[in-house]
């Protein structure tokens, strides 16, 4: 299954048999079959079919619009899971104060040692940066063994705030000077860097959103991020195991001059890419993207395991092969 994105101002996308079909002033202009794609992104001032809407959400094609110069994400969401009794277990756990420790516990684990994993995979080869990779990965050591030893939500954010800290000193030693990079930052993104950063962050969430939509569960209840108004808090649980991969792809497209700080400009107190280095963007992520669903939709499995084994609701028994111990996942 693949994506289809589409960055381009006056087009008309309706649906004909089995293809979506591209017009432009009125003309046809293009085709892409529907029967490989899994999600359609689009940006700037696209048009619709209803006809086309209904075709994608009852093959489960997710439609993301990436709206505004910041790209907010905007999703309509694919035909869902029908097992309502998943997402009961999920609202009675969310309350469970012993079950969101001990699964906050393993995503932020899981979330240190990846970038602990990509720190030490870059020391290795590059040796300009050893020393400063090294201490922060002295740092990062320290915050994964201290995940265990938390005792509250609240202390796990603040060690998950401290390995942010030290990873992100890392990273900046690895992107190219003139990028300019000091520190993490978003809403708006200073640099090109953290720009990237935040499209790929972004793309990623909407996966997760898509796939926990998909498999029944609701994306806003989460176990480790707190319920707040408007955010997909389960969806921000399952991407932070993720983000270094995001984090090694946007290395990748800067010292590979895949993107270039040309490619950005400044607005509105914010950075902002640019169309052009948009598509570049976008002709990159895809196989990343099969990846990472690959990756978020096993996470997702193992999830539902431990929920339909601890969330005491009448559900089908998990393959034994497949399902993981719940007590020791989570």
């Amino acid at each position: 299954m693949t994506s289809l994105y589409v960055d381009r101002r006056g087009v008309t996308l309706k649906a004909d048999g089995e293809a979506l079909v591209f017009y432009e002033n009125g003309e046809r202009i293009g085709t892409v079959p529907l029967g490989p794609l899994s999600r359609v992104f689009l940006r700037g001032d696209v048009t619709l079919s209803s006809s086309l809407l209904g075709k994608l959400g009852g093959r489960g094609i997710g439609v993301v619009v990436l709206s505004g110069r910041k790209a907010e994400p905007m999703m309509l969401l694919g035909q869902p899971h029908n097992d309502a009794a998943r997402r009961v277990a999920q609202y009675r756990l969310s309350q469970d104060a012993g079950f969101c420790l001990r699964f906050a516990r393993a995503i932020v684990g899981a979330k240190l040692r990846s970038q602990a994993e990509f720190l030490v995979e870059r020391r290795d080869v590059d040796l300009r940066s050893r020393y400063l990779l090294t201490l922060s990965l002295r740092r990062l050591d320290n915050a994964i063994a201290a995940v265990d030893q938390q005792v509250s939500v609240a202390s796990l954010r603040g060690l998950e705030g401290t390995g942010a800290a030290a990873y992100f000193d890392g990273y900046g030693e690895l992107l190219p000077e003139r990028l300019k990079f000091q520190r993490r930052n978003r809403r708006p993104p200073k640099d090109p860097a953290n720009a990237a950063l935040s499209l790929g962050y972004t793309l990623l969430h909407a996966e997760a959103v898509l796939a926990l939509y998909g498999a029944g569960f609701d994306p806003f209840i989460g176990f480790y991020h707190a319920l707040d108004f408007g955010r997909e808090s389960l969806a921000c649980d399952m991407v932070e195991p993720l983000r270094a991969e995001v984090d090694r792809h946007v290395l990748k497209l800067f010292r590979g001059e895949k993107l270039r700080p040309e490619d950005f400009s400044s607005m509105d107190g914010g950075c902002l890419l640019g169309k052009a280095g948009r598509a570049r963007f976008y002709g990159e992520w895809e196989p990343l993207a099969e990846r990472l669903r690959k990756r978020l939709e096993e996470a997702i499995s193992d999830m539902a395991a431990a929920v339909e084994q601890i969330g005491g609701v009448n559900m089908p028994t998990p393959d034994p092969e497949n399902a993981i111990n719940a007590e020791e996942a989570f």
